[in-house]
C-alpha cells in the first residue's frame, strides 16, 4: 500500500486533496472509515491532543492499524500538538504525521520546535523514519472546534500567513507539509466565515516545494475550498461539522425508547457520514 507521502504526491497529480477528519471515539472513526470505504479514496484520521487523551494513543493506533492490514488506505495524524513532549509520543506510536503547533509562539520560538520534531521523525525505528511526516503551522487561525460568536481576535487578513515567511519557515525547519493562516479559521463563525484568501495560497504555492494543508474549513463554501484545492492545497480538515452531525444524530438516537448503545449510536454515525461522505465526494472532485 502506499504510504500517506505518496498518497499526498498522487492527489498533487490529480489536483485534489485528501480529506482529513478528527475523531474522538470508535462512532466517529466508524463513520469516517466506511465512507472512504464506499467511496474509494484514502483517508487520514485525525486526533488532537485532547482526543487522544479520551480515545487513547494505543486504542486508535490500533484501530488504524486494523484498517491498513485490510488494505485501507487509512492513515493517522497526531493534530494541533503544543509541545515537542507530545510530538515524540505520537512519532514513538508510529503515526504516520504529527503536527507541532507553534503558530501561537513567535517565529524563532515556532521554527526551534518544529526543527526539533523534525529531527527526531526522520530518526529510524523506533521513532520515525523516512514516511514519518511532519506539518508546521504559522499564522494564528484561532484553536477548538466549537461555535463562534464572532472570528477570533487575532485571525485577520493582516496576520496572514505571507510567501516570505512560509518559504523561510520551511527552509530552516525541514517540514513535510504546511498549514498557512489564509482566512481559514477553528470552528464556526455564527456572525459569518471570513472568506479564504485564494491569491495569498496561490502565492504561498508559487515559492514553497511542500504540499499545505488547509486547516478550519469547517464553514466554508464547497466553492471556496475548490478554489483552494485548485491553488494548491493538498488536504483539508473537517472537525466542527462532524461534532455537529454527531450531537445531531445522537439527539435524534436518544429520543427513542431504544436502550441498546449500538443502536442508538447509530443515528449518530449515520449523520457523520453524510458530512464525511460529502466533503470526500468535494475534495477528490469525484
Amino acid at each position: 500500500m502506499k504510504s500517506l507521502k505518496e498518497y499526498i504526491e498522487w492527489a498533487g497529480e490529480k489536483q485534489i486533496a485528501i480529506g482529513h477528519f478528527n475523531v474522538s471515539d470508535s462512532e466517529g472513526f466508524k463513520a469516517v472509515v466506511e465512507s472512504a470505504r464506499e467511496l474509494d479514496v484514502p483517508v487520514v484520521i485525525g486526533v488532537s491532543e485532547k482526543e487522544r487523551s479520551f480515545l487513547g494513543v494505543a486504542e486508535i493506533r490500533v484501530l488504524v492499524q486494523v484498517e491498513k492490514d485490510k488494505g485501507e488506505p487509512v492513515f493517522l495524524n497526531a493534530d494541533h500538538t503544543y509541545s515537542v513532549e507530545a510530538s515524540k509520543e505520537a512519532i514513538d506510536a508510529h503515526f504516520d504525521s504529527v503536527i507541532i503547533d507553534g503558530a501561537e509562539k513567535p517565529f524563532f520560538e515556532n521554527v526551534m520546535m518544529t526543527k526539533e520534531v523534525v529531527a527526531y521523525a526522520k530518526k529510524n525505528p523506533p521513532a520515525g523514519g523516512p514516511d514519518m511526516l511532519v506539518e508546521g503551522e504559522l499564522g494564528f487561525i484561532g484553536s477548538g472546534s466549537m461555535f463562534r460568536d464572532e472570528i477570533p481576535e487575532g485571525v485577520s487578513e493582516k496576520t496572514q500567513t505571507t510567501p516570505e515567511d512560509a518559504e523561510k519557515f520551511i527552509a530552516e525547519t525541514g517540514v513535510d507539509l504546511f498549514a498557512p493562516s489564509v482566512g481559514n479559521v477553528h470552528g464556526l463563525v455564527r456572525s459569518g466565515e471570513p472568506k479564504l484568501n485564494i491569491k495569498r495560497i496561490k502565492d504561498i504555492a508559487k515559492v514553497i516545494k511542500v504540499p499545505m494543508v488547509l486547516h478550519g474549513a469547517s464553514g466554508n463554501t464547497d466553492e471556496e475550498v475548490l478554489e483552494a484545492i485548485n491553488a494548491g492545497i493538498r488536504m483539508v480538515h473537517i472537525n466542527t461539522e462532524l461534532r455537529v452531525a454527531y450531537k445531531k444524530g445522537i439527539k435524534k438516537g436518544l429520543s427513542s425508547d431504544e436502550l441498546a448503545p449500538y443502536k442508538f449510536m447509530a443515528e449518530g454515525v449515520a449523520e457523520m457520514k453524510k458530512v464525511v461522505i460529502a466533503k470526500l465526494k468535494l475534495f477528490n472532485k469525484i
